[in-house]
């Protein structure tokens, strides 16, 4: 709630950090997107989901001794965003021998 009594609305949004009923990032629905804005959202979930596909798929078929650290926690970065399957295909794989 804003305590910036008698402001205007812009004053208000300023003062409030820019959250006066918007939330952090001004949440739109999807109808709300543009034709270019959910054709992005579209192919980045895509590309995000066959990234962690693939990281969660190699993670599986390859034995412990050739994944640096424990399975597990693999297998839990890699939901992160594109960050985890990045990190596993770099960092969490050793060279096959």
């Amino acid at each position: 709630m804003c305590r910036c009594k008698g402001k205007d609305e812009a004053s208000k949004d300023v003062c409030c950090g820019g959250m006066m009923g918007k939330g952090m990032m001004g949440k739109k629905k999807w109808s709300d997107l543009s034709t270019g804005e959910k054709v992005g959202v579209v192919v980045m979930t895509s590309i995000q989901l066959a990234l962690a596909a693939a990281a969660w798929t190699d993670l599986a078929k390859r034995p412990a001794s050739q994944v640096n650290g424990p399975k597990a926690a693999w297998a839990l970065a890699i939901g992160v965003n594109f960050v985890g399957p990045i990190a596993y295909f770099v960092k969490g794989r050793n060279s096959e021998a």
